[in-house]
Parts: C-alpha cells; structure tokens; sequence
C-alpha cells in the first residue's frame, strides 16, 4: 500500500516538479487549431502516450528503473534520451523537467536525487525527466509497474491541464478526456519492456506545433 501512496504523490500535480511549466508541446497546437473539443485533446493526449511515451519516455524510466541507482548506467541511458529526441524545444524542456523534479527531490533529502543533481552539474548526465523520474522512483520504494503509472498519468494530465489553463477547453471536458485515457494507459503498462529496448518516438505534428511556439512572441509554457 505504501508504495500505491508513493506512486499517488508523484502522480500529484500539487507536486512541485517543475510540471506545470510544460505543456508538452500543446500550447504550439492551440496556436495552430482554431477549437481544440474534449475528443481532439483525449485523441492528442493518446497519441502522445501511444507515439511518444510508450516508445520513448517509458522505456527510458524503466531502464533507469532497473539500474538501481547506478550513475553510468543512469547517464547512458539520459544520453539516449537527448540522441533520440526530435526538437531542441522538446529536448530543453525534458531537461529542465528533470532538472526541477531532481530540485524538489534533492531537497527533501533524497540521496540519490542530490548526486544527480550533482552529476548534473558536472556535466556527467544531462538530467532528462524520463530518466531522472525512472532512478530516483525506485530510490523511494515505487514498484516498477507503479512507476510507469505515476509517470503515464502525469503526462496525460500534464497535457490536459495544459489545455485547460490555455482557455482551449473547459473543466469537465478535460476531465472526461483525462477518463477516456485511463483504460490506454492500462493497456499500454502491460506491455513488457526489454532491458535492450531502443527509444524512439514519432508524433510530428506536435514537433512542429512545439517549433513553432519557440518562435511564438507570447508564451505561457516552457514549449
């Protein structure tokens, strides 16, 4: 049960790891849509999850999962991250994404969340958020299945509650959208995933929609 509350806490979006600042490249799309409905994001938000997450971002956490706190292991796969990411706006929000959660982890005392942030400014790992969340959640006692649930639920909400403080959708729509994503995420988790598995992703539209908001005169988001 500990480890269900852990896995809640992470999940958590009152949680200060830095999320809030990222709308995972949705902000680019609201500029490019003229209405964004509940069935737009909750397919948006799964082809994120199904293109980007499950291919990219899960293999990466669990792969730091598994590593059990090893530095080179953990920077070798960080480095994958930064290889394999399409966008220098994608690739600098993941780190400062990582950078933040390794902030709030680091000061309330976490171990291994300290010589991260250490290794960070050494230039020994680049800090990805994926990676950073996969080492430091199994330094806390999360399972690995739990893990990925914390981490595919606070990217699904991360970009619907985007899509709400950006006036592109109202409360209760999101949430259905959110809702209509549970069971995806219930599916893709029991995927198995190989410790020699390679990170890909292929979402396009939100690459260029990202791109494009790098450019954008007003931002409310990081990218």
């Amino acid at each position: 049960m500990l480890s269900v509350l852990q896995a809640i806490w992470q999940a958590d979006g009152m949680f200060p790891s830095g999320s809030f600042a990222f709308s995972y490249g949705i902000e680019g799309v609201v500029a490019l849509r003229s209405r964004l409905d509940g069935t737009a994001l909750a397919e948006l938000t799964a082809a994120i999850l199904c293109r980007r997450w499950l291919s990219s971002d899960r293999v990466a956490l669990v792969q730091a999962f598994r590593s059990k706190g090893d530095l080179e292991a953990i920077a070798a796969i960080d480095q994958r991250v930064e290889l394999s990411s399409f966008g220098e706006t994608l690739r600098e929000g993941s780190r400062r994404h990582g950078a933040s959660f390794l902030a709030s982890h680091a000061k309330l005392g976490n171990w291994l969340a300290q010589r991260l942030r250490d290794a960070i400014r050494s230039g020994f790992c680049l800090g990805h958020i994926a990676a950073m969340q996969g080492a430091v959640w199994h330094s806390i006692g999360l399972d690995e299945e739990l893990a990925q649930v914390a981490s595919a639920y606070g990217v699904a909400s991360g970009v619907i509650s985007a899509a709400v403080r950006l006036g592109a959708i109202g409360a209760l729509e999101a949430q259905k959208a959110l809702r209509e994503c549970l069971p995806l995420i219930d599916t893709l988790i029991a995927e198995p995933v190989s410790n020699n598995a390679k990170l890909s992703s292929f979402v396009p539209f939100l690459e260029i929609a990202a791109a494009r908001h790098a450019r954008a005169d007003l931002q409310l988001f990081v990218n």
